[in-house]
């Protein structure tokens, strides 16, 4: 009985699908060129199919159908106009269709319908019955069908305009907007603007994309080509209708442009649908693309190609960054709620940017909502943060942002690998060494208590902008982020040192930290000339208080204290300057050109027991030159950027110039060939000073062109893309001559306990770094994501090491694959990296001398430089993210859970060293095991 009522049941579904798509049979056709609105389109189709079309009004009426037909049937009508309207439409058993964005306005809808709402329409137009006297109820009228209109011929035309984000009226930087069926496409620069030259008079539409947006069609008439339009774009919506849907590249978490050299744009507002270990992280996300190490853990920061972080420029909103993460590296620094568009450059960038030798990282922060109030925020098991953002009135808009970590499971596991609760106990004779970052490992023969204590850090943004006419815009930014780190603990003495015992209490305090502010004032003098002039400053400041107290006791119980240890101080201060300008000289050619000036002043202190001065560096600087740069299109399908910087250091008092070149070619309208080349310079450098006791510390020094000379690099890239229907197949390969790269140690000369001397040793080399990177990127359907493969070689040459070594940030291998699925509300992911382990130096030995005195010294066989390596690295990542949409369709928040290390692979961080009995025992530190996330994302209005 059960198989028939079950056979029955499946009867009834085919009948009713049957009838429901019986309306989109209809053999009727559609000949000519229409434009019309898109509800006069619809009661075309339903006169001509016998068609009942059901839809919002407010959501179709400002919608345009500007098409030529050809004989083509009411179905194939239908879908064509749905697709380039970003609509999709639902069939019911009783042939009514339903036209919707999403399937969250399916259940919307038929409410509405069965509640018989005035703002329902339908098509042929129905008579409803008056609610409330509501004037907008859609009345029964006559059919009119527009005959198809002659093209007349006209001159082509200039067309400018402004992208912005639809819902808060933000400008959206770096949107592509290119001309239906022309080669004709531009880009918008950082305030939204845009201008198109000889567009043919026959265009009817634009298409415009920007990552995180869904795609939208732009149709030109005679009326809007006359003055600058203003188009807003919709922010992708995950869920999908039933109907099968197919996604567009624009809404792509990570995009490439196809006709620009080692250039990646990310979306802020997607990144929630990665793995993440506590926070949505903007630079981390760019750790999953080819070229960029994802295997430093404990760095944010970028090693872009074989680079360093201090050799990728930081920008936000204009202003250098110069401490970009948090919490010992494993955070950066930026807030996503404050953050509008990403861009990064991996090499070979334009002449516009200068001062680092890798990459440069192009942050933009949101203006704020400028339409309507919105308060915000999100939580996990690392901190909290929340945004607020309004409009002031009509021509200006604020935005605030505020995260703060607490102590929770996620931030006391990551502290505690820097701070285990161990004892350690060996033979008087014991040392210990290793190379670990933030704190030195534990001694011999002590017991030490390390309690965790209140270390936290923040971060905050505020934003103004004031826009009083359609040509000027002005905005006032600030950003400040802080760290403090306390590693502190206490170690009993023994009895055998004191009569009656005692304690040590080591003071290990890190503070660090950012504050950056711009005013930038924007104009368009007209439909060829842009300007964007910007002031700004921003302080870096590092101290750290690493001492001793000692106290012991004797046998008459009295109390001795002694204070040891050594303190360090870094600032940076760095006061800019800089106008940027764009000229459009005609279609096929832009100029770009600017001005910049910045003056840097920079000390180091590193004293010893509060006293005594050890290093005392005062250095200042200013840099100051100018720019220019040609965007030519000789050819239809050849683009070529030549351009040049000079740069004057005072420093050195002398000129560097840096010449760049960049081309790409569209070899058909799928596959693109590309390359680039250019000199670099770098006056500002990050340095390690190595402690093996106390951790390998780093500060930031100016070149003086003798000790610290100006590093450079030149860049040679050459690649590829070829672009399918849902693919992007991309490889680059690049090559990176280094000259003047500076490293740092310190020595003791003569006996220190008599006297001795701390002195300073820059050393000067040279290094190269090379590789091949792949990328296959499937860019549509509920299925997208990417998996990359880069080979790369990075080496050193430091006479004072004895000759060519590996990089310690060099990696042979890296594989990542990057996987994003999404269901309705549901987002899913799994990222799984694999990179070559990395290399280091380590003492292989120990051998004793008695000297003359008859003492006898122990000292380490080191092994060659960076001759080592750690063993390969890899990890799975997982998470699921649903939704919180309102039944209008907008988000109004998110719930994730993430998995890190999803298979608790022990990945080796650094190793750690003890000498016991002239023996060297080696021990592993690793970087985060299986670390489970909840987030919660919320927005009220």
């Amino acid at each position: 009985m059960k198989r028939i009522l079950l056979i029955l049941f499946f009867l009834m579904m085919i009948i009713l699908q049957g009838k429901a798509q019986r309306a989109l049979k209809s053999t009727a056709v559609l000949d000519g060129f229409y434009t019309l609105p898109f509800e006069e389109m619809l009661d075309t189709l339903a006169k001509k199919g016998n068609i009942k079309f059901i839809y919002d009004r407010q959501m179709i009426s400002p919608l345009q159908v500007t098409e030529q037909f050809n004989n083509d049937s009411v179905k194939d009508i239908l879908a064509l106009i749905c697709r380039a309207n970003n609509l999709h439409y639902w069939v019911e058993s009783d042939q009514a269709i339903y036209l919707i964005k999403s399937i969250e306005d399916l259940p919307r809808l038929k409410k509405m319908r069965y509640e018989k709402d005035p703002n329902l329409a339908y098509s042929p137009k129905e008579s409803l019955k008056p609610q409330n006297n509501n004037s907008s109820i859609m009345v029964q009228r006559e059919l009119v069908i527009e005959k198809p209109t002659e093209i007349k011929t006209f001159e082509p035309f200039t067309l400018s305009g402004r992208i912005i984000d639809q819902v808060s009226g933000e400008s959206l930087p770096s949107a592509m907007v290119r001309v239906v069926n022309t080669n004709l496409s531009t880009t918008t620069n950082a305030d939204g603007y845009f201008t198109l030259f000889k567009v043919p008079a026959d265009t009817c539409k634009l298409l415009i994309n920007y990552v995180g947006y869904v795609p939208e069609t732009y149709y030109l008439n005679s009326q809007n080509i006359k003055n600058s339009v203003t188009i807003g774009l919709f922010t992708s919506i995950k869920s999908l209708s039933e109907v099968t849907i197919t996604g567009k590249k624009g809404e792509s978490l990570m995009n490439l442009d196809k006709r620009k050299i080692s250039v990646l744009q990310l979306s802020p507002s997607k990144l929630d649908e990665l793995p993440n270990v506590g926070e949505r992280d903007i630079l981390r996300s760019f750790q999953l693309m080819p070229g960029i190490s994802a295997s430093n853990e404990s760095s944010s920061g970028a090693y872009v190609r074989g680079g360093t972080p201090d050799q990728n420029l930081v920008l936000f909103d204009g202003f250098t960054v110069y401490q970009v993460d948090h919490l010992y590296g494993f955070f950066s620094a930026f807030n996503a709620n404050s953050v509008k568009d990403v861009t990064m450059y991996k090499g070979g960038f334009s002449s516009k940017f200068g001062g680092r030798l890798s990459s440069v990282t192009d942050i933009v922060g949101k203006e704020g909502n400028s339409n309507e109030t919105n308060i915000g925020g999100d939580i996990s098991l690392l901190s909290a943060n929340l945004y607020y953002e309004r409009p002031i009135n009509k021509k200006s808009s604020i935005l605030l942002t505020y995260r703060r970590s607490y102590e929770g499971p996620l931030y006391n596991k990551i502290f505690n690998k820097f701070n285990s609760s161990t004892t350690v106990t060996t033979g008087g004779g014991a040392a210990g060494m290793g190379s670990r970052p933030g704190g030195g490992p534990g001694g011999g023969g002590f017991e030490q208590n390390v309690s965790t204590p209140a270390s936290a850090f923040y971060d905050l943004n505020a934003k103004y902008t004031y826009a009083p006419d359609d040509k000027n815009r002005f905005s006032w930014s600030l950003y400040q982020g802080n760290d403090n780190l306390d590693n502190s603990k206490t170690i009993e003495v023994p009895s055998f040192i004191s009569s009656n015992g005692g304690g040590i209490t080591n003071t290990d305090k890190t503070n660090y930290g950012n504050l950056g502010s711009s005013l930038k004032w924007s104009r368009r003098w007209n439909a060829k000339t842009y300007s964007n002039t910007l002031m700004s400053f921003s302080t870096y400041h590092s101290e750290r208080d690493n001492s001793n107290l000692i106290t012991l006791t004797d046998t008459a119980g009295n109390e001795t204290e002694n204070r040891i240890g050594t303190f360090e101080k870094n600032k940076l201060s760095d006061f800019s300057l800089k106008s940027d300008w764009e000229t459009q000289i005609k279609g096929n050619t832009k100029f770009l050109y600017g001005g910049f000036a910045s003056y840097q002043d920079v000390t180091y202190d590193y004293s010893e027991s509060d006293t005594s001065s050890l290093i005392d560096q005062r250095a200042k600087a200013l840099v100051a030159g100018a720019y220019a740069e040609l965007e030519l299109n000789p050819l239809e399908k050849l683009q070529i950027k030549p351009g040049v910087r000079a740069t004057f250091y005072s420093q050195t008092s002398k000129p560097y110039f840096e010449p760049r070149l960049s081309a790409s070619y569209l070899v058909n309208e799928k596959l693109t060939l590309k390359g680039s080349t250019g000199r670099f310079y770098q006056f500002t450098n990050r340095v390690v000073r190595e402690d093996i006791l106390a951790g390998s510390r780093d500060f930031w020094v100016l070149a003086n062109g003798s000790s610290i000379p100006v590093s450079s690099a030149n860049h040679f890239i050459l690649g590829a893309s070829y672009e399918a229907d849902q693919f992007l197949f991309d490889v680059e390969g690049y090559y990176k001559k280094l000259d003047n790269l500076t490293e740092y140690s310190q020595r003791i000369v003569g006996d220190r306990r008599r006297g001795g001397t701390l002195e300073e040793h820059f050393y000067t080399g040279t290094g190269y770094t090379r590789g091949i990177e792949f990328l296959v990127q499937k860019t549509k359907g509920r299925y997208t994501g990417w998996i990359s493969y880069t080979l790369s070689e990075a080496i050193n040459k430091f006479d004072a090491y004895g000759g060519e070594f590996p990089a310690s940030h060099d990696t042979g291998h890296e594989f990542k694959s990057v996987n994003l699925y999404r269901y309705g509300r549901w987002s899913f992911a799994a990222t799984w990296i694999f990179a070559t382990g990395k290399p280091y130096t380590a003492p292989l030995s120990t051998y004793s001398i008695d000297n003359y005195s008859g003492n006898r010294r122990t000292f380490l066989v080191i092994s060659d430089k960076n001759s080592l390596r750690l063993p390969s690295y890899h990890r799975l990542d997982l998470s699921a993210t649903y939704d919180l949409i309102k039944i209008d369709s907008r988000k109004v928040g998110s719930i994730g859970f993430s998995v890190f290390n999803a298979y608790n692979r022990a990945n080796n961080w650094y190793q750690q060293y003890y000498v016991v009995n002239n023996q060297v025992i080696t021990s592993n530190v690793n970087y985060l095991g299986l670390t489970p996330n909840l987030t919660l994302s919320i927005k009220w209005k």
